[in-house]
């Protein structure tokens, strides 16, 4: 019967892990990081902005070559 407690207990304890980890995974953010914390409107505007200015420097340099 202990065994069969310590098996849940680490059961439960690992798909907590994996879940947290995965999410943060997902959504490309840190391992540690909280996975319910939501970004805001400004921080999607902004990282939408550097990988627009980013493709666009990588297609000019991709023309002028």
């Amino acid at each position: 019967m202990k065994q069969l407690k310590i098996l849940v207990i680490g059961l439960v304890i690992g798909l907590c892990t994996g879940l947290w980890f995965g999410v943060n995974i997902g959504r490309d953010q840190p391992l540690y990081s909280n996975p319910f914390n939501s970004e805001s409107l400004q921080q999607k505007v902004k990282r939408t902005a550097d990988d627009v200015l980013e493709n666009t420097k990588r297609a000019l340099r991709k023309s002028l070559n």
